[in-house]
């Protein structure tokens, strides 16, 4: 169930960049003590909501599930967490990263198809 060894490195990999992303748009965004604030907090912020907010018994993940969301919240926020980093990427400058980023993200979820079809369905 979307859950072959290359498509979670391949997703790890998504999660990183995108916290990443994260900082260095954050990091851009003042010139002043708000941009450690902001290159810090963010991609904290983001990693904790992309952790915590889990469907229980997700093969993908390792199964705990601190706050039980059902599968439509937790493809909201994945949408969410891969749409913002795509959107920081254009933000910052890197247009033709942000279009690659995206459509690694496309492809990744169209392989993992029936993670998203078991999400769905809880």
């Amino acid at each position: 169930m979307g859950a072959h060894p290359i498509n979670l490195v391949i997703r790890f990999l998504l999660e990183l960049l995108t916290l990443i992303t994260i900082g260095v748009w954050g990091w851009r965004q003042s010139d002043a003590w708000l941009r450690f604030v902001l290159a810090l907090g963010l991609p904290i912020i983001m990693a904790a909501v992309w952790g915590i907010f889990t469907v229980p018994n997700d093969p993908s993940r390792s199964g705990a599930s601190p706050v039980v969301t059902n599968g439509y919240i937790r493809l909201f926020i994945e949408f969410a967490f891969f749409s913002l980093g795509t959107w920081a990427l254009y933000n910052i400058g890197y247009i033709k990263y942000s279009i690659v980023f995206a459509v690694v993200v496309i492809i990744h979820y169209a392989v993992s198809y029936d993670r998203i079809l078991w999400l769905i369905k809880q």
